[in-house]
């Protein structure tokens, strides 16, 4: 299989590192964290690179590009930890706006496309158990919706959210405008430092994306783009942080030599670089997996969450412990990205989550991929 990059795609790659060497030094980033986690002035960057048209249709105004080039631009998305919501905003929300009615993709998608409108998914909660289809929010039949979601990138910032809901058909997807009657938001930071914030919504007007009967395969669609993406991520993370610990190790002196010589910690890094090439591969077939059929892009998405929350946290560690005590200071750039793929581990699902899934759904097979 040729797993060769176009040299479109090579451009994108390029324009996008340079915008993150350029304009997301880690002094600005640190900077954004004690502003709370979101920079307008970044998300503006992105919106000037063309990235947020990416994944919208032409016809309304946006690239049409596919998953590979999304791919691309989270691999350098992560290198450079950019920690506005990218993926939720310019892959997620479109693709969920996708299914929806021709004059809200009219009124919604070019505003995407142009940067002008940041719209997040709004679907955990807190009983949930990462499980999509537990909802406590409720919508009536004339469509206002009450209830609580936790964990909403960049709430505080956001001009809409897509909040899943029980109705009596299912569960639907509906579109919450910030400003409107009964939104409460309340922000903080995660660990990582980027921004999320609780969202409670009280008997809020909201407009219906996707009904009861098609909302769970949409949602369930939706929140796979977004693990694909992070897969891609995080490869991007453990990449930049493994060259980091390379370049530390070889200028690191013990007994008069670099550590890098020492042949105990030669082998911890081949590790290190194994599992980060497993990652690496797993990203690609989740991404090459995202337009086939519900349940096999589903099981390869879980596939590729188990074995990336495996590479996360083996790189994270080994990484953090071949830097030594430095490696855990909050002025090293290296326990940021620690912290970072602890995150990721988490979100979406964690490890025993989606090993549950791919169990789950290979009990045909007797645990044979097939």
């Amino acid at each position: 299989m040729d797993f060769d990059f176009t040299e479109d795609q090579a451009s994108l790659r390029d324009a996008v590192r340079r915008f993150v060497d350029k304009d997301y030094g880690f002094e600005q980033r640190r900077a954004i964290v004690k502003e709370g986690g979101f920079s307008r002035a970044a998300w503006e960057g992105l919106v000037g690179l063309g990235l947020t048209a990416l994944a919208v249709p032409e016809a309304h105004g946006g690239l049409g590009f596919g998953p590979v080039d999304a791919m691309v631009v989270m691999e350098e998305l992560g290198r450079g930890l950019v920690m506005e919501p990218y993926a939720q905003a310019a892959l997620v929300a479109p693709a969920v706006l996708a299914h929806a009615s021709a004059d809200l993709q009219a009124r919604w998608l070019p505003r995407i496309a142009a940067g002008e409108a940041l719209v997040v998914l709004a679907h955990q909660e807190r009983a949930a158990r990462y499980r999509l289809d537990v909802s406590d929010t409720q919508a009536s039949p004339d469509h206002r919706v009450s209830g609580s979601k936790s964990l909403v990138s960049a709430g505080e910032h956001a001009d809409a959210f897509i909040v899943a809901a029980r109705t009596a058909d299912g569960l639907a997807l509906y579109l919450v405008e910030r400003d409107a009657a009964g939104v409460s938001l309340r922000g903080y930071r995660l660990h990582d430092g980027s921004a999320a914030a609780e969202l409670t919504l009280a008997d809020t007007p909201a407009t219906l994306l996707v009904d009861g009967h098609q909302g769970l395969a949409v949602l369930t669609h939706a929140v796979d783009i977004a693990i694909a993406a992070q897969a891609a991520e995080a490869v991007g993370v453990m990449d930049r942080y493994v060259a980091l610990t390379v370049e530390y190790m070889n200028t690191r002196k013990q007994f008069g030599v670099a550590i890098a010589s020492f042949q105990a910690l030669r082998h911890r890094m081949a590790d290190v670089k194994m599992q980060l090439e497993l990652a690496r591969s797993m990203s690609y077939y989740a991404t090459l997996k995202l337009n086939e059929p519900a349940q096999a892009r589903s099981r390869a998405i879980s596939q590729a969450k188990v074995q990336l929350g495996q590479s996360m946290r083996f790189v994270g560690q080994q990484c953090t412990q071949l830097h030594g005590g430095i490696g855990v200071t909050d002025e090293y750039i290296g326990s940021h990205y620690f912290k970072r793929l602890t995150v990721m581990e988490m979100q979406y699902g964690d490890t025993l989550h989606h090993l549950g899934e791919v169990s789950r759904q290979m009990q045909d097979t007797a645990g044979v991929f097939a």
